[in-house]
């Protein structure tokens, strides 16, 4: 049975689609089979693996609007080792669409977890990426989830999200999702030559109570270069600092 992990925070900028992607490739080469959910209208993450969400026939929203089922949209992501099982329910703008239709659909927030639940035997992460909003694509993503994990940057106004997410996820528990737990944070961007963002880093754990995932993402040129690649940081700078970093903490995610 898949692990299913929802990477949220409603603040934009915070590396999410960067998280969901690096982690899921880091997963995937330690033979965990790996299916990634992109559930932002951008369709970042569905680029990022190398795919134009221009070109898709079918996507997400196909799954959200009842015309296709979860195994026909999925796409296999190319690899540089042909062992790995690394798959993605891919996006596009169509996804935007998929708001506006569940606004008036009964058990809106229970789609993706219904579609979802065919597919748990040949998984054993679902790693779902969230928009950056507390829309309905949100709360499908959670309410899908087992698990959420919080990329954060060391700064103040993304330190103050995270407070407000920790509000909504109690909601999700309330009335979808009563099984849902935070697993961590995630420290991106990390910048420790800065007294604030060690400042923040530390705060983190006994302000909220939140285990934080080591070791911090540091920022790196490398992120912003692999996107345009359409391949993780482990293909393009496999030894850069931010692949060991995803690397350690899809360790530390294989072990519980």
């Amino acid at each position: 049975m898949a692990r299913s992990i929802a990477v949220a925070n409603q603040k934009g900028g915070v590396a999410k689609t960067t998280t969901v992607h690096n982690l899921g490739y880091a997963l995937a080469k330690k033979n965990a089979r790996v299916l990634l959910v992109d559930l932002d209208p951008q369709g970042c993450l569905t680029y990022s693996v190398g795919i134009d969400p221009d070109s898709l026939k079918v996507s997400v929203h196909d799954i959200f609007v009842r015309r296709a089922k979860a195994a026909d949209v999925k796409v296999a992501i190319e690899s540089d080792d042909p062992r790995m099982t690394l798959d993605i329910l891919p996006a596009n703008i169509d996804l935007a669409g998929s708001e506006v239709y569940l606004l008036t659909r009964t058990g809106r927030e229970h789609v993706l977890s219904r579609a979802l639940k065919p597919l748990a035997e040949e998984y054993d992460f679902v790693l779902i990426d969230c928009p950056p909003s507390l829309g309905v694509l949100t709360i499908n993503g959670l309410s899908a989830a087992n698990e959420v994990i919080v990329p954060m940057q060391c700064e103040t106004l993304s330190h103050r999200g995270v407070g407000q997410l920790l509000e909504i996820l109690e909601d999700v528990k309330t009335f979808a999702n009563p099984h849902l737990k935070v697993r961590g944070v995630i420290a991106t961007m990390y910048d420790g030559r800065t007294r604030h963002a060690r400042e923040m880093l530390e705060s983190l754990g006994t302000r909220y109570g939140l285990e934080v995932l080591d070791p911090p993402v540091h920022k790196s040129i490398r992120f912003a270069e692999s996107p345009s690649k359409g391949v993780s940081i482990h293909q393009h700078a496999p030894v850069s600092p931010g692949a060991r970093a995803y690397a350690a903490i899809a360790e530390q995610l294989m072990k519980g």
